[in-house]
């Protein structure tokens, strides 16, 4: 792993909404810390309500993480572009991402510790 990526367990349980709509909630969230970047949740795939979100064309690459895929949230009122990647074969170093899924945040979607 890159000396400044650190992945922990997130303690305690973690929510995510858009659009008023729970998308998940989960007690095994991991927290990535990447540098001076601030940390970002992932949440197991399992405990995501899936049928909100459509993978896009979109990929990206990070030299110390891999491929990222991403994903749209879709609401009853509005389709989130674009909000949600994931890394479906991280570099070794990194691999306890797999599975799981990051949300950007803003004023339609909100991660927090409940």
């Amino acid at each position: 792993m890159a000396d400044h990526i650190t992945i922990r367990k997130a303690e305690g349980t973690w929510t995510v909404r858009a659009g008023g709509a729970v998308l998940g909630e989960s007690q095994n969230a991991l927290e990535l810390s990447e540098g001076d970047y601030p940390s970002v949740i992932y949440f197991p795939r399992d405990d995501i309500a899936m049928a909100f979100l459509d993978q896009t064309d979109k990929v990206t690459h990070c030299p110390h993480k891999g491929d990222a895929t991403y994903f749209s949230v879709v609401t009853k009122s509005q389709t989130l572009e674009n909000t949600v990647w994931s890394y479906e074969a991280p570099k070794d170093g990194v691999a306890r991402i797999k599975d799981h899924l990051a949300f950007y945040t803003s004023e339609n979607i909100a991660v927090e510790k409940i």
